[in-house]
């Protein structure tokens, strides 16, 4: 008897553990049954929140599902990736990568997620160049003209930025330490709220991502003074790089999904082919072109050792200008 209950016993796991196997490829191939969320860090406005949208617009024709973005802001974009680390790896929670996912990894010294470990990458979207920007009054319409300018006002110049740990946020720390200028960062809570400061004049300076400040450049309300990778943008060609009056400055912002760790790869297979085919469409690549961001097709690998390189870059960076967050 104890032999024929332990027998069947064996059969019934054998038989759930094929089902379990048989079912993840049925799930995946019939994914999205359901709405998925795509978790953005910052407030809706800002060039993370334009991104998400527009893939997400894109992921909701082909899959036939809503895919809906939802901004959690705070907490230099922590809040977004813990609510993303935490969901059930399912396929039904994104997260749209920015570079504060990669320097917040040195910059908090506690997380309650490992960025590397608790996110598996899907995509990389666009990589995009950061501008330097200043408010008309600010007299200065060269980067070598501000650094004089700052020189001479130590501790007067208020140096905008969308967050702690965001690429706008080290970029000013970048230039700092390279400059050695005394500059007062301020931290905003996304990069719209900052950007209507600094059209307001309440602070002077940002190194905006190209995305979100674009439009005010075109429009003059604010002027750019450099870029800061190290060719100069397609979009903004009369503007140089810093690296021009700054020595090997170099910086730059990307945006991409991610989702949850253990996510079936059949599922990051799906959403990793679609993003791939939205960077081919040329109605989207016009769209992307008009953000002033360079298209980056690519594997969920590619896009994890890129997140690997990015995450070593800026620890560099956080710990030569002695950064830290708690």
């Amino acid at each position: 008897m104890k032999r024929f209950t332990g027998l069947i016993a064996g059969v019934a796991g054998l038989l759930a553990g094929c089902t379990a196997i048989l079912t993840q490829p049925v799930a995946a191939a019939d994914y999205p049954t359901r709405s998925v969320h795509i978790i953005v860090g910052y407030p809706a406005g800002g060039s993370t929140d334009i991104v998400a949208r527009l893939i997400g617009n894109w992921l909701s024709v082909k899959l036939g599902q809503q895919f809906i973005v939802e901004n959690r802001p705070g907490a230099g974009n922590n809040i977004g990736t813990e609510a993303v680390a935490k969901a059930a790896p399912d396929g039904y929670t994104m997260l749209l990568v920015n570079p504060a996912n990669t320097i917040n990894a040195s910059l908090y010294k506690k997380l309650s997620f490992t960025f590397l470990k608790d996110i598996d990458p899907v995509a990389n979207v666009i990589e995009v160049p950061n501008v330097m920007e200043v408010h008309p009054d600010v007299p200065a319409k060269t980067v070598a003209e501000f650094i004089a300018y700052a020189k001479a006002n130590p501790d007067k110049i208020n140096v905008a930025s969308s967050g702690n740990g965001t690429s706008i946020h080290l970029s000013g720390e970048l230039f700092k330490m390279m400059t050695g200028l005394k500059l007062t960062h301020v931290p905003y809570k996304g990069s719209a709220p900052m950007l209507t400061d600094l059209l307001g004049g309440q602070v002077q300076v940002t190194f905006d991502n190209l995305p979100s400040s674009i439009a005010h450049i075109r429009a003059g309300k604010l002027r750019p003074l450099g870029v800061s990778t190290s060719k100069r943008s397609p979009e903004l060609p009369d503007v140089p790089t810093i690296a021009e009056t700054v020595p090997g400055y170099e910086a730059s912002a990307f945006f991409g999904f991610g989702v949850p760790r253990g996510t079936p790869k059949e599922i990051v297979d799906v959403l990793n082919k679609q993003i791939n085919l939205a960077l081919k469409d040329p109605d989207m690549l016009a769209k992307l072109k008009d953000l002033g961001g360079a298209p980056v097709p690519g594997t969920p690998a590619d896009f994890g050792k890129f997140l690997e390189a990015e995450t070593a870059k800026w620890e560099k960076v956080v710990n030569a200008a002695n950064l830290s967050v708690q």
